[in-house]
């Protein structure tokens, strides 16, 4: 049995989701990742931790990244950022969820915009306000680094069937319509590029303030690996 098909259901639903619509819209091929990260095993206080992780590139993307985690019985995690080429003007997408004992305990899903004003495109404005408002019993609070993300973040926990259901579907809505936007985009201007690494470099770095994240990684495998996977794997710029 692979690692999706033991995680809880929302997960698999959305990485299946994720894979299915990158499919639908772009020309992939793999993107090499260390041989050592690919499929990574540890133990975290005795017990075990899985790592998964699906790497793609597509014009315009430079990485499509998918990593699927399991500690033990009680937590999973799905994480997924596309990186665009930095001559490309687009955001960043970005979503995760966490679960654990048969709950989602975190759902974020988001287009980040890495240009200098940090704000995104009319096109992505536009198309974003006029979404249906959705209502969560829970909405979660951005971690105090997430100034990175747009107003237009969806950070929540689902309590019921339906609002993870509706999690989903605004998800998903979110990544059509980026993919749709990446194969109508143009090259910037090479004067423009230097902005956007700097976007992304400035995203990449407020993304590895993550604690939890760091410390999970230092428990079960070390330092001096978790920095390396960190700035490798997770969150390269």
């Amino acid at each position: 049995m692979s690692l999706r098909q033991q995680q809880h259901p929302l997960i698999q639903a959305w990485a299946d989701q994720i894979e299915a619509i990158w499919i639908q819209y772009l020309a992939l091929s793999d993107y090499a990742l260390p041989p050592d990260f690919e499929q990574v095993q540890g133990d975290l206080e005795g017990e075990s931790l899985l790592i998964e992780n699906i790497c793609y590139q597509a014009p315009p993307f430079r990485k499509l990244h998918l990593q699927l985690a399991q500690v033990g019985v009680g937590l999973d995690i799905l994480h997924c950022v596309m990186f665009p080429e930095p001559n490309y003007a687009l955001p960043v997408f970005g979503t995760d969820l966490v679960g654990g004992r048969g709950q989602i305990s975190a759902a974020i899903a988001d287009l980040s915009p890495i240009n200098p004003d940090r704000q995104l495109s009319v096109a992505y404005h536009e198309y974003l306000s006029q979404l249906p408002a959705l209502e969560f019993a829970q909405p979660r609070q951005l971690p105090d680094w997430g100034e990175i993300f747009s107003e237009f973040c969806l950070f929540v926990r689902p309590q019921t069937d339906q609002e993870e259901a509706n999690f989903l579907d605004r998800a998903a809505t979110y990544l059509h319509w980026h993919c749709q936007q990446a194969l109508i985009a143009q090259p910037l201007p090479e004067s423009q590029v230097a902005a956007v690494v700097a976007g992304h470099q400035h995203y990449c770095q407020q993304q590895q303030r993550n604690d939890k994240t760091r410390r999970l990684l230092i428990k079960a495998f070390g330092e001096a690996w978790a920095d390396r996977y960190m700035a490798t794997v997770l969150f390269d710029s």
